[in-house]
């Protein structure tokens, strides 16, 4: 198991420096949101890309995946109704997968709740049909890539399209795409779930369909800053035989992005530590 920080956690701080920062206080890798490095991320020149992967290896961090994906450019939607958008949408993700891949990640994370809202007088079933359609045209991309492109369930209060694991597990299903996969946020699965997150791991992740693990407190700050107990979580990984990455993502900075990361690396690590030491003692 490998902890990661979502990088966006660290602006405005150069990325050589981000590197150094999250290797200092305790992460394995970080998981990028393209947006951190230019207004059209797809667009990078392979000089540009192969800069970022240098800069993060000589640091010793890895860079595990990407997140955040359609937060720029503007106008983008996996649901909007207007072909043109979600073409030019498809387009760009599918260059975030090259991007990815150049970059040395194996995971994408589809959140954007924005690009996958339900239009004023849209239904949700078309919505989501056509959100099917985008899922199953880059999951079959990302498969060439060898990428793991992850549709993350989120609350109803941020979207009505895609709210539970389940939700998520049933279009991967449907697709049967080997590069669609889904993942669990603790913080969304906290605020929309009817089962514990611990729960929800070991229904889901002995299946396959899972592939990737976002750790926030219900609260939209990091682990640690509220009342969500993470013990359970990491047990249910660490029982489940989970080897993929665990990254750190929270919406709330206080008392600013450095406090919370460096916080967070702690808690998880203190977590860590404390089921393994309980091992030994059962052991």
């Amino acid at each position: 198991m490998k902890i990661a920080l979502c990088n966006e956690i660290l602006q405005p701080m150069p990325f050589a420096m981000q590197c150094d920062f999250a290797r200092q206080i305790g992460y394995d890798g970080l998981e990028l949101a393209p947006f951190t490095f230019a207004d059209e991320p797809h667009l990078m020149i392979p000089a540009e890309r192969t800069a970022i992967r240098r800069t993060a290896r000589e640091a010793g961090i890895e860079i595990t995946g990407l997140n955040r994906l359609l937060l720029t450019p503007r106008g983008l939607s996996i649901t909007s109704p207007d072909d043109a958008v979600r073409s030019r949408t498809v387009d760009v993700l599918m260059r975030l997968v090259d991007l990815c891949h150049d970059l040395g990640g194996k995971v994408m994370v589809h959140g954007s709740p924005a690009q996958r809202s339900i239009t004023p007088g849209d239904t949700r079933e078309a919505a989501l049909a056509r959100a099917k359609d985008c899922f199953a045209r880059v999951g079959t991309y990302a498969a060439t890539a060898e990428v793991a492109y992850c549709i993350e369930p989120l609350a109803r209060t941020g979207t009505q399209i895609v709210n539970t694991v389940a939700e998520a597990v049933e279009i991967v299903d449907e697709i049967g795409s080997p590069g669609l996969r889904a993942m669990i946020d603790t913080g969304a699965a906290g605020r929309g779930e009817r089962e514990p997150v611990a729960a929800l791991i070991d229904r889901w992740l002995p299946s396959g369909r899972v592939a990737h693990i976002q750790v926030s407190d219900t609260n939209r700050r990091g682990p640690g800053e509220g009342d969500d107990r993470f013990g359970p979580v990491f047990a249910a990984l660490v029982r489940n035989r989970y080897e993929g990455v665990v990254a750190v993502e929270a919406h709330k900075y206080l008392p600013d992005g450095q406090a919370t990361a460096a916080r967070a690396a702690g808690y998880i690590r203190g977590v860590l530590e404390g089921l393994r030491a309980m091992q030994g003692i059962e052991g």
